[in-house]
């Protein structure tokens, strides 16, 4: 009877096995709120311990030339909905400076629960409007694909209120605490969905200002409270490894950690790369400027692949890639695949994450975008600034940007040819040299304005699905045509 009883079990065992052998793989994504290029130890930070993010990196992939957007809310609509926002449609068919995420979106969310996922998002929404108070409940994330949500509607610049799916639970949270109990959310839901394929989105709240930190790590980086804020998120990350460790569920999961912008230069002295302890902003060296704008430094984010066993360790990705392949690929890893129904503009990167470099595209061409206009396009080492004035009178209010220094809120009366490779830092021109180099830059730039749009044109592929009378030939900013930028 035992000998039986033990074949029994065997077979139980080999099915069960079987069956998790077949099992989806699980996804972890973390979003962090305005962490610059250099603010990982890994990603060469000189006073910002982050140890478990560096081992994370040595076990796994980092990605030094990985794109997102240029502010919080199209980041965020990128990510979802592997597009880029301009493309996107919005809620009454216009286009807002934060994506209005309009329900017939389809969201990286709702494609993996077609494979049976558990979905939950954990931190800072940012598609239902920029407000806290002032958003559109049915654009949250319980209807946008995912099954729990616990956090806040946009970000923390005054305040935070907090949210368990759709009822408020807390007015005006203590921010020092947020970092701690968005992780304690993640842990628990990993737990309750051990036995089933998940996705968990972790966009934290932090380091977008205002800045704060629990008792545990405030006072405790040399990097004043930014550092300590930053380092308070590392040691979060690391509690969800050690949870996945705890289920047996490495194997199984990838764990992405990247940032949705640039560094906030803006509380910084002379809006430089933050270093000094009272600055409130990161740092994106050797990068050029910050958040909201569209040099390097404003998109170009740092970025951990965790995925042993899959993700060759200690290895560096320098191909392009971006928060818009991160729905193609995972709707390819988790057995289905993008929908077919729109264009979009991510690719499936499943070679990258195996650490196959030579099956990457190197005429993969990627486009900047400034809430409605395309400043810059890149392919392989080559990036082309196009002409614009200094202040545009279409971007509204954002024409007198003070998010950057001065010095890098500029026009161009030519198209400004930069060699990435030879010149990270975008300091100098080279399109005197490289005429055919410019010249097909700009075939691609047009390209992308007749397909995605720009601020004078509605592309053929941009997206409107509420009924129109007639089909607009430009995308329509109604906050930024309600208010022009102050005359000096």
């Amino acid at each position: 009877m035992k000998s039986v009883a033990a074949l029994i079990l065997s077979c139980l065992l080999a099915v069960s096995n079987g069956a998790s052998a077949k099992r989806p793989p699980n996804f972890v994504v973390i979003f962090v709120d305005d962490l610059g290029y250099a603010d990982l130890g890994c990603f060469g930070s000189p006073n910002i311990r982050t140890p478990r993010l560096d081992k994370l990196a040595g076990e796994g992939m980092r990605f030094t030339h990985f794109y997102a957007q240029h502010i919080c809310g199209p980041s965020r609509a990128a990510l979802m909905t592997g597009c880029h926002p301009l493309r996107v449609a919005e809620k009454g068919n216009v286009k807002e400076i934060h994506p209005v995420l309009h329900t017939r979106e389809i969201t990286v969310a709702e494609v993996l629960k077609t494979k049976g996922y558990a979905t939950g998002c954990f931190g800072k929404w940012d598609l239902a409007r920029h407000s806290q108070r002032d958003f559109e409940p049915e654009l949250m994330p319980n209807h946008q694909g995912f099954d729990t949500f616990f956090g806040t509607p946009t970000s923390n610049d005054g305040y935070v209120d907090l949210y368990r799916n759709g009822k408020r639970i807390e007015e005006k949270a203590d921010m020092a605490t947020l970092t701690q109990r968005y992780t304690d959310e993640v842990i628990g839901f990993i737990g309750k969905h051990r036995d089933q394929q998940f996705f968990a989105y972790v966009p934290y709240t932090m380091v977008h200002t205002r800045l704060d930190a629990s008792l545990d790590f405030k006072g405790k980086s040399t990097r004043g409270l930014y550092g300590d804020a930053v380092e308070e998120i590392d040691f979060n990350c690391g509690r969800i490894i050690d949870t996945l460790k705890k289920h047996d569920l490495v194997s199984n999961t990838y764990f992405l950690f990247t940032s949705d912008n640039g560094p906030w230069l803006i509380k910084n002295k002379n809006h430089a790369n933050g270093y000094l302890p009272g600055d409130h902003g990161g740092s994106a060296e050797p990068l050029r400027s910050g958040k909201v704008s569209t040099w390097e430094g404003g998109v170009r984010v740092p970025t951990i692949l965790w995925a042993p066993g899959r993700t060759p360790a200690g290895t560096v990705c320098d191909k392009i890639a971006a928060t818009i392949d991160i729905l193609p690929t995972f709707a390819r890893l988790a057995g289905t695949q993008a929908p077919t129904d729109r264009v979009i503009d991510g690719e499936d990167i499943r070679h990258l994450f195996e650490g196959n470099v030579k099956e990457s595209d190197d005429n993969r061409v990627f486009r900047y975008y400034f809430t409605n206009t395309l400043q810059a396009v890149r392919q392989g080492k080559w990036k082309l600034h196009l002409p614009r004035p200094a202040k545009p009178s279409w971007l509204g209010t954002f024409a007198g940007n003070r998010h950057i220094a001065p010095s890098d809120w500029i026009g161009f009366d030519e198209p400004y040819l930069v060699d990435l490779e030879a010149d990270p830092g975008e300091t100098k021109s080279v399109a005197a040299a490289n005429a055919g180099v410019v010249a097909h830059l700009l075939r691609l730039a047009e390209e992308a304005r007749v397909d995605i749009g720009d601020y004078d044109r509605v592309g053929k592929n941009m997206r409107f699905f509420d009924p129109l009378a007639q089909r607009p030939t430009k995308p329509i900013f109604p906050r930024l045509a309600q208010r022009k930028p102050k005359k000096k």
